[in-house]
């Protein structure tokens, strides 16, 4: 579990202390809860996430367990370090709009035809409690030859789970590789 602190100090001073002792800055925050404004050890954040089995991970902030969401982030523009982050609390029966990441499945042959997968659309947005959340919608490509595109409307229908984006708007297609 990523165990965390809460910021006394939200000013820039508190906060660039803070980074320099190798913190992330964090925003918690849920419907109908109070914000609360905390820091990880930005080593600690990182090895979490990547080991992640669900979109939901638990933290510790001052003895609060929570569930939470990465909702948004902000990293550096040049080195790409992370700046800061948002955390959704996952409350249980309380249906809110997640980001579930879209992975391509199989080999397109467009691929041997010169063609690219393009992921015009990484993250799906959706909308569902958390305990319906999927934790990716997968998108089989092997039929894709150069030009097809898979669009919302495309996918297979998600038990309990709205999906929140346009029905119109491409995910993934095949482009010609120039």
């Amino acid at each position: 579990m990523l165990e965390g602190i809460v910021r006394e100090s939200i000013g820039k001073k508190g906060t660039k202390a803070l980074r320099r002792d190798g913190y992330l800055i964090a925003n918690i925050y849920g419907k109908g809860l109070e914000n609360i404004h905390a820091a990880f050890k930005m080593n600690e954040y990182i090895r979490t996430v990547r080991n992640k089995e669900t979109i939901a991970f638990p933290v510790n902030v001052a003895g609060n367990e929570m569930n939470v969401v990465v909702q948004s982030y902000e990293s550096q523009a040049v080195t790409g370090n992370l700046l800061h982050v948002d955390l959704m609390v996952a409350q249980p029966g309380v249906e809110t709009k997640f980001n579930v990441p879209v992975i391509p499945v199989g080999e397109a042959i467009g691929l041997k035809n010169k063609g690219l997968v393009h992921m015009a659309k990484p993250r799906l947005t959706v909308k569902c409690t958390p305990e319906n959340l999927p934790n990716k919608v997968e998108i089989d490509v092997t039929a894709m030859d150069v030009g097809d595109s898979k669009l919302v409307r495309d996918l297979d229908t998600i038990e309990n789970v709205t999906i929140v984006d346009a029905a119109r708007v491409a995910l993934i297609s095949i482009i010609k590789a120039k």
